[in-house]
């Protein structure tokens, strides 16, 4: 695995996300819904949803780049199913759907305290190779 992919970027930070696991294969966070992140209504804002998803897919992207690759979000698709409430915290799984030469794409699942899904996030990554001189 890249050990790139531990270090996260000061977003991450400035949102209040919390990565739990780094792997290949899955990448897991946890955000706590506070007032800073509502949406006007008490509950966590959609773009805030989106936003720790991007986090996640670019965080398991770097985890399988070769040394010196990068990456950047190049799609992303979101469906929100469920509202999550200021104080309840939402929970994140990014799982491979391809993980391919010139792209990635991920599915990040997001769910609330009780369970319950409230957004499906799809994303793609372009690998970008380090130019050989």
């Amino acid at each position: 695995m890249n050990p790139n992919a531990e270090l996260q970027p000061p977003f991450a930070n400035l949102i209040g996300m919390k990565v739990t696991h780094v792997s290949r294969d899955k990448v897991v966070a946890e955000l706590v819904v506070r007032d800073e992140l509502n949406n006007r209504f008490g509950t966590l804002h959609g773009g805030a949803v989106m936003a720790l998803a991007d986090n996640l897919g670019g965080t398991a992207t770097v985890a399988n780049l070769p040394p010196g690759g990068r990456t950047a979000t190049i799609e992303s698709k979101t469906n929100f199913f469920a509202a999550i409430p200021v104080g309840d915290t939402a929970y994140a799984e990014c799982t491979p759907l391809h993980r391919g030469r010139t792209t990635m794409v991920w599915q990040t699942r997001i769910t609330r305290g009780d369970g319950r899904l409230c957004a499906l996030v799809i994303q793609t990554q372009i690998v970008i190779l380090p130019v050989k001189a």
